[in-house]
């Protein structure tokens, strides 16, 4: 039989394949985090019909004399170059700009992606459509992440609490008269948290004396009672005697930020730490990964941070359906970071990755593979016309 009848069958089989690979890719050219492939081509094993001589005295050395025997696949590539955005408004939705994977559990199997379209399962776990729960790190009570840790689901539930925090510094800014007659007060409240969330009032009452410029500054908390004392003395509106801070049973009350010119009367408590205890009510994410959370107390605190992972050879990776890839041995093993970690993209939130099919390029490819079955179908009607004269000699 002719050699080329199977040199054609095997570029039929070649170009089908990149048929196959190209109408994949047009299929998914609206599929979130997908990444296109391409096929590459390669010759196959060629039969020696003269062997190569070397020059010798009397004559010249020749060359080999080969036939190819086809075409075969060599390799189904796929391309990783980042995707556009498209702009969802949907707050669990998080896309990598930069290089970097999702990291997702499913079955017990961690699997890894760049599709972002993650919500809420019943659990207030954060989950893919395929089910499989995003892995990070949860914080602890006073929003520390710990990156070094082991991985785990995040978890986003309403019922999700931060305890209350006892207040232990408050800040007072504005200006005191420095004009105020002797014995003339002034008085300013403001709540504060026991460790258990309890309200109580703190006062602080200003008393001018008769040294113009100088205040008796006296605090008080309503849990005692216990109070705490200072003077403060301002020479031409700035502080030139006296302590600018007080104590108060476990609550220190910083005064530096007062002025003391004419006129005015502006004292105000602009700072204070502490809270009752809290539901989570919403979330944002940063940049850098970390979920920040809104808390029914007013508190904003880190809840927890996305974890990424990222290969040495991200063509190695295995495609297991439901735009998630595996691990194998040509991948090497996965590096785990935070967004913004050397070597890792950042994250946005309200926003996912779109496929990253040139649709003008994969209509390109659908032509050149077709041609070439068509091309490679004609080898073999051609071998066909010959071995036909063969068998006709006989007539």
């Amino acid at each position: 039989m002719l050699r080329s009848l199977y040199s054609g069958i095997s570029g039929l089989r070649a170009h089908q394949t990149m048929l196959d690979v190209t109408g994949n890719n047009i299929a998914n050219v609206n599929t979130a985090g997908f990444k296109g492939s391409s096929t590459q081509f390669q010759d196959t094993l060629s039969q020696l019909t003269q062997a190569a001589s070397g020059p010798q005295p009397a004559a010249g050395g020749t060359n080999p004399a080969q036939i190819g025997l086809g075409v075969r696949v060599a390799a189904v590539t796929t391309n990783f170059t980042q995707g556009s955005a498209q702009t969802t408004g949907k707050a669990t939705d998080m896309m990598i700009s930069g290089d970097g994977f999702f990291i997702t559990s499913r079955g017990g199997q961690q699997l890894y992606t760049r599709a972002g379209a993650f919500g809420f399962d019943a659990d207030g776990r954060l989950v893919g459509p395929d089910g499989g729960i995003l892995q990070g790190w949860s914080a602890d009570q006073f929003g520390k992440v710990n990156t070094g840790g082991p991985l785990g689901d995040l978890v986003l539930s309403p019922t999700t609490t931060i305890p209350a925090a006892a207040t232990t510094k408050v800040g007072f800014e504005g200006n005191l008269p420095s004009d105020a007659k002797d014995g003339d007060t002034l008085t300013r409240e403001i709540e504060v948290f026991d460790a258990t969330g309890s309200v109580r009032k703190f006062t602080l009452t200003f008393t001018a004396t008769a040294t113009p410029g100088s205040w008796n500054v006296t605090a008080t908390d309503s849990k005692g009672p216990t109070t705490g004392t200072t003077t403060l003395t301002y020479t031409d509106g700035k502080l030139s005697s006296g302590t600018p801070s007080l104590t108060v049973g476990s609550i220190t009350v910083g005064l530096n930020a007062l002025t003391g010119y004419a006129g005015l009367t502006t004292v105000a408590a602009t700072s204070r730490d502490g809270s009752a205890a809290g539901t989570l009510e919403a979330f944002g994410l940063q940049p850098d990964g970390s979920l920040v959370g809104s808390f029914s107390n007013g508190v904003k605190q880190v809840v927890g941070r996305i974890a990424l992972a990222r290969f040495t050879n991200p063509e190695g990776l295995e495609k297991a359906g439901q735009s998630a890839y595996t691990g194998t041995a040509n991948s090497g093993t996965a590096q785990i970071g935070a967004a913004g970690d050397p070597g890792f993209g950042s994250l946005a939130s309200g926003a996912l990755e779109m496929s990253n099919v040139d649709l003008s390029q994969e209509f390109t490819n659908l032509i050149v593979a077709q041609r070439g079955f068509q091309a490679n179908a004609r080898i073999i009607t051609s071998s066909d016309q010959v071995l036909q004269e063969l068998v006709d000699l006989k007539r």
